[in-house]
């Protein structure tokens, strides 16, 4: 007969004085099989708009954003122009429809800002993204990203290709951008990732539960990239995510 040995125990006596109470979440079906929004606000956007609203005063002069202005409008201090950026021709809000990852037809330093929320997983060419963003931007313009690093899968047809962590950003950016042009963090905590993967809504957690920053379980990770002043910066060559991956 075989004994248990005392990891057994150890973990049984763990389990004991701290159960698992997972309640109305004890089910395989999630809450909202839409991030949320019909129960309220999805978690990830209480990250998204605390990072912008840090990020304020650099929404500025020519904006543009994909999909709609919503966060142009909302967060926005001396906007003169407001782009939207889609590729679906059939957006009434978009205001340029082009591929981000072949977008040649921008013209190179028309903006001050750019506005790049949760997008970039649903990209299969990141790096194309990347360097088409960096090339847009005015020198000492701003680009203010949101990546998830926990996410439901997008609903087909859409896309979803990539999950992301702080420092695969940190290189990702820093390639195309300089390393001292970006700054990364990372936002949220276990408890957070679990209410929103079931598609609870923030209103349903406390501030306290939202305010804990866990970088071993984040939500989301954010980027503010600035393109440096010299013109020349966006002329080397970058490597690809290929490259770096093996």
């Amino acid at each position: 007969m075989i004994l248990p040995d005392r990891r057994y125990f150890r973990q049984r006596l763990r389990r004991f004085i701290r159960p698992a109470w997972l309640g109305t979440l004890r089910r395989s079906e999630p809450l909202s099989r839409n991030f949320g929004y019909d129960r309220g606000t999805p978690v990830d956007r209480y990250y998204i708009e605390r990072f912008l609203a840090e990020h304020r005063s650099n929404i500025r002069g020519s904006v543009l954003e994909v999909k709609d202005p919503t966060y142009t409008q909302r967060f926005g201090t001396g906007v003169q122009r407001s782009h939207v950026l889609d590729v679906n021709s059939a957006n009434p809000r978009a205001t340029i429809v082009a591929d981000l990852t072949a977008a040649d037809a921008l013209p190179s330093e028309s903006f001050d800002c750019f506005i790049l929320t949760q997008t970039l997983h649903l990209i299969y060419g990141v790096d194309a993204a990347l360097r088409h963003a960096h090339r847009v931007l005015r020198p000492g313009g701003v680009l203010l990203v949101t990546v998830p690093a926990v996410i439901r899968v997008a609903p087909p047809p859409e896309p979803d290709y990539w999950r992301f962590t702080a420092d695969g950003c940190s290189r990702l950016f820093g390639d195309v951008f300089g390393t001292k042009q970006v700054a990364v963090r990372a936002y949220g905590n276990v408890l957070t990732c679990i209410a929103f993967l079931t598609g609870m809504a923030h209103e349903e957690l406390s501030r306290t539960e939202l305010e804990v920053d866990d970088p071993l379980f984040p939500l989301v990770i954010t980027v503010r990239a600035v393109k440096e002043a010299s013109a020349a910066a966006g002329t080397r060559e970058l490597p690809r995510m290929s490259d770096r991956l093996q």
